[in-house]
C-alpha cells in the first residue's frame, strides 16, 4: 500500500513537471527576433526540439519559412547555433546556472510574413527519455516508476539546495545594495551641509564687506 502511494506521488510530481515543460507554439514575423528563457541549474541536462509549423499539411514548407536559432547561457556563451533551418534539436549539460536564452530569428522576407514555431524545451528530470530507458533496460513498469521516483526526489533535493544558494546570493546583493545606499546617503548629506556652510560663509563675508552687519 505504501509503495503504491509512493508511486502515485511520483506520478503526480512527474505530471506536474511535464505540464510546466510542455511544447509552446508562437508566431514570429520575418525579420524579427523572439527569445525564450529557461532557468537551468548547474550540471542539469537540457533538451530542446523546435520546428516550423507547416501551414499547408501534405505540402513542402515554403523556402521563406526558415529561421536561425542561438542558445546562450547567462554569461553569453553559445551552446547551440543553427542557421536557416526549419527544424532541429539540441541537448547539452549546463555548466553555468541561471537563465538560458533561446533566440529565434526569422529570415527577412518581402512582403512581411508570419509563421508559427513549435518549441519544446525540457530540463532536469523532464529532459529524460523514460520510454527509451525502459526499452534499453528491459525493466517492468514497477521498476520504471521507482526509478522515476528516485530521480524526482534527487531533483527536488538538488533544486532546494539551488534555491537556497540563489536566496543567499540575493541576500548578499541586498546587503551590499543597502550598504552602498547608506554610504551614498551620508555622502549626499555631507555635500549638502558643506554647500550650505559655504553659502552661509559667503553671505556673511558679503554683508561684512558691505558693512551691513
Amino acid at each position: 500500500m505504501k509503495l503504491q502511494k509512493l508511486i502515485l506521488s511520483a506520478a503526480l510530481v512527474l505530471t506536474f513537471l511535464s505540464t510546466t515543460t510542455q511544447s509552446v507554439r508562437f508566431e514570429i514575423e520575418s525579420g524579427r527576433t523572439k527569445c525564450i528563457s529557461e532557468d537551468i541549474k548547474t550540471n542539469s541536462m537540457t533538451v530542446g526540439h523546435y520546428s516550423v509549423v507547416n501551414p499547408n499539411e501534405g505540402q513542402p514548407l515554403p523556402e521563406s519559412h526558415k529561421l536561425t536559432l542561438r542558445v546562450t547561457s547567462v554569461y553569453g556563451n553559445s551552446h547551440h547555433f543553427a542557421d536557416l533551418v526549419q527544424s532541429g534539436q539540441f541537448s547539452f549539460q549546463a555548466v553555468e546556472g541561471g537563465d538560458y536564452l533561446a533566440c529565434f530569428f526569422a529570415v527577412d522576407h518581402r512582403p512581411v510574413i508570419k509563421f508559427s514555431v513549435e518549441f519544446d524545451w525540457r530540463s532536469g528530470v523532464a529532459a529524460k527519455d523514460w520510454s527509451t530507458l525502459a526499452k534499453k533496460g528491459s525493466v517492468d513498469a514497477m521498476e520504471l516508476e521507482l526509478k522515476k521516483l528516485e530521480d524526482t526526489i534527487t531533483f527536488i533535493h538538488e533544486e532546494m539546495f539551488y534555491l537556497r544558494e540563489r536566496e543567499q546570493e540575493m541576500q548578499q546583493l541586498n546587503s551590499k545594495t543597502n550598504s552602498r545606499m547608506a554610504l551614498l546617503s551620508f555622502l549626499s548629506l555631507f555635500v549638502c551641509l558643506s554647500v550650505a556652510g559655504l553659502q552661509v560663509w559667503h553671505l556673511k563675508s558679503f554683508f561684512e564687506k558691505k558693512k551691513l552687519i
